[in-house]
């Protein structure tokens, strides 16, 4: 049982059992929350966000649920995209079709079924849709964004100068706008005019709105830190997990490093149901907050004889409740890097595939994607040659320490040799060996990524080297990134 202040909300009492490093305790205080029945639609917004933060996805979805008016399609668009996101799309197609069926002809929803359709990989239908969508509204931005990732551009395609006419309309700080902005340059790279391709991606990185300072010195020490902390023998401080269960298979890397490819192999395995960008076990990992002196603190007063095989089971639960089921899954999360040692102390049996690309490569595909608010570093090519040192140092003492349950996977040999790679991935995870995984139709299966259409198509080679035609632009990244590496040799 949890105890409650009666003067506090129990929202309130959740952030403060966060505070705490209680994640369950704050997960049973939004529930407490969401039974009361008196929240505001305002704050049940702020109960749905911290919910899904904490991995608590099912009171994430009933919170924006009860925020709903069912009789605003405005209220009920980012219910439904809500759902997608969190691999629901066949509920919120349903709950669309229970509305008035003039609904289905408006803008918006239009773009939301054509998402929906572009994460099973059904290429004509989404295409079909975004067209019927911008038939109506010919000025949205995000639908010319949403179609240009679908498509590859030609020399004299029509879609470009009825994108460019709506480029001198572009506002600071608008997401809509920037987008417009990384669609012209997809565009504009597809035929090979690659200056003023690289002019609107530029263009595009400076629309966005800017959200928190991107910390990455913080992060540096952060990783400086953890490094020292979890040296060789960092495991003989912490109680060994009686976790025995196999919650996952783990991929990882940087963005654009093939992290996607890696779990649609492992996805075609007959043992393997799902896979998706989960994030879910650094809510797990709260009690511990992250670091060795706090996991330290946590098994001291955690009160129980496994303290981290708890760890484990609350990840699994999680897991289980986003899927809906205890089967097997990939969990391809990025952004993990300090987490791993506590990850892996805690699930003895878990391995992991961690991607590896050429830095070129893939830092100038960072800076061709558009992420959003989620990976503001991505925007600048000196902030993604400092973040990728961050990580390259974090890789390092990882695989040092974990030789033998981190599989390096180089990008450039997993999409030469799929067939080899799916292999040697079936038998660093363990599984049953089965042939032809890479070969297997991805469509219909949801993928829910920035790489969505590249996930969907054949696996090529054709993007290795692809820097090399921006070599003159990709010079500020090449300098910092050189000086870094040559700094990280010196240690």
């Amino acid at each position: 049982m949890i105890s409650t202040l009666p003067d506090q909300p129990y929202f309130v009492q959740a952030l403060a059992a966060l505070k705490d490093g209680d994640r369950r305790r704050a997960a049973a205080f939004l529930e407490r929350q969401l039974e009361g029945g008196r929240t505001s639609r305002r704050n049940l917004d702020s109960v749905s966000r911290l919910a899904a933060s904490i991995g608590e996805i099912d009171l994430a979805i009933e919170a924006a649920r009860e925020a709903i008016d069912p009789d605003s399609l405005p209220s009920l668009l980012p219910y439904w995209s809500l759902l997608a996101t969190f691999g629901r799309s066949a509920e919120a197609v349903a709950d669309l079709e229970r509305r008035p069926a003039a609904w289905r002809e408006d803008a918006a929803v239009l773009h939301f079924l054509a998402t929906v359709e572009s994460q099973f990989g059904r290429r004509e239908r989404t295409e079909d849709l975004f067209r019927r969508a911008l038939a109506i509204e010919p000025d949205s931005r995000a639908t010319w964004f949403a179609l240009s990732m679908l498509k590859t551009f030609e020399p004299g395609d029509p879609d470009i100068p009825a994108m460019e006419r709506l480029a001198p309309l572009a506002l600071p700080g608008s997401h809509d706008s920037a987008r417009l902005m990384y669609a012209l340059g997809k565009a504009w790279s597809d035929i090979g005019e690659t200056d003023r391709a690289f002019e609107y991606y530029q263009k595009g990185a400076s629309l966005q709105p800017r959200g928190r300072p991107i910390d990455l010195a913080g992060l540096g020490r952060a990783a400086d830190r953890t490094i020292a902390d979890f040296g060789p023998r960092f495991a003989d401080r912490l109680v060994p997990s009686g976790f025995e269960g196999r919650p996952a298979l783990f991929v990882t890397g940087l963005p654009r490093s093939g992290t996607s490819i890696t779990e649609q192999i492992l996805r075609s395995h007959s043992a393997v149901r799902d896979g998706a960008e989960l994030n879910l076990f650094s809510g797990a990992l709260i009690p511990s907050r992250g670091s060795l002196a706090g996991a330290l603190g946590y098994q001291q007063r955690s009160g129980t004889a496994d303290p981290w095989g708890e760890i484990a089971r609350d990840y699994a639960d999680l897991a289980n409740r986003y899927f809906r089921s205890g089967d097997l899954i990939v969990d391809k999360s990025l952004g993990q890097s300090l987490l791993i040692g506590l990850m892996l102390h805690a699930m003895p049996r878990a391995r992991i595939a961690w991607l590896r690309r050429a830095p070129d490569d893939v830092a100038l595909s960072c800076f061709q994607t558009y992420f959003g608010d989620s990976l503001p570093w991505t925007g600048s090519l000196t902030d993604i040659a400092d973040h990728m040192l961050i990580e390259d140092r974090l890789y390092r003492h990882w695989q040092s320490i974990f030789p033998n349950r981190i599989l390096t996977v180089p990008y450039e040999d997993l999409v030469a040799d799929p067939s080899l790679w799916a292999i040697r991935l079936q038998r660093h995870f363990g599984l049953e060996i089965e042939t032809g995984l890479d070969l297997k139709s991805r469509e219909g299966r949801a993928i829910r990524t920035a790489s969505t259409g590249q996930a969907h198509a054949p696996i090529t080679t054709r993007r290795i080297g692809r820097s090399a035609a921006y070599a003159r632009h990709m010079k500020p990244f090449r300098d910092r990134y050189e000086r870094g590496v040559a700094a990280i040799d010196q240690r």
